[in-house]
């Protein structure tokens, strides 16, 4: 089993930033890749990065390609989302994952945070 706490959430205005952190616990010595979704209000979840154990692998969705960057400290058991020039579309709750699967596709995720909100007013 693995825990997950995501922290760092927050309201932001437009153009502004705001850096994510999941906290994992139990059994962090399995090499998971680790993933960040987002879900807003009336909407379905969704992928938007994530990083492979090895830090070699990392994809993000269109949506935040060159705004958001995700990282991790595997001795700190840690991954982060740095979200840059936030935008109103990026307001969701924002859920971080793991699996031993290394795709975009939430059913292939065992452990999830209980999510952080994140709003950026216009």
């Amino acid at each position: 089993q693995v825990q997950l706490v995501e922290s760092g959430g927050g309201l932001v205005q437009v153009g502004g930033s705001l850096r994510l952190s999941c906290a994992a616990s139990g059994r962090t010595s399995n090499r998971y890749t680790m993933a960040w979704f987002r879900q807003a209000p009336g909407k379905e979840r969704e992928f938007v990065a994530l990083i492979t154990w090895s830090g070699a692998t990392i994809h993000y969705a269109d949506a935040v390609k060159g705004r958001f960057a995700i990282s991790r400290d595997n001795a700190k058991n840690t991954v982060y989302l740095q979200m840059n020039s936030l935008k109103p579309e990026d307001t969701a709750i924002y859920y971080c994952a793991a699996s031993y699967i290394s795709n975009d596709d939430p059913r292939n995720y065992d452990y999830w945070g209980q999510g952080t909100q994140v709003t950026v007013s216009p």
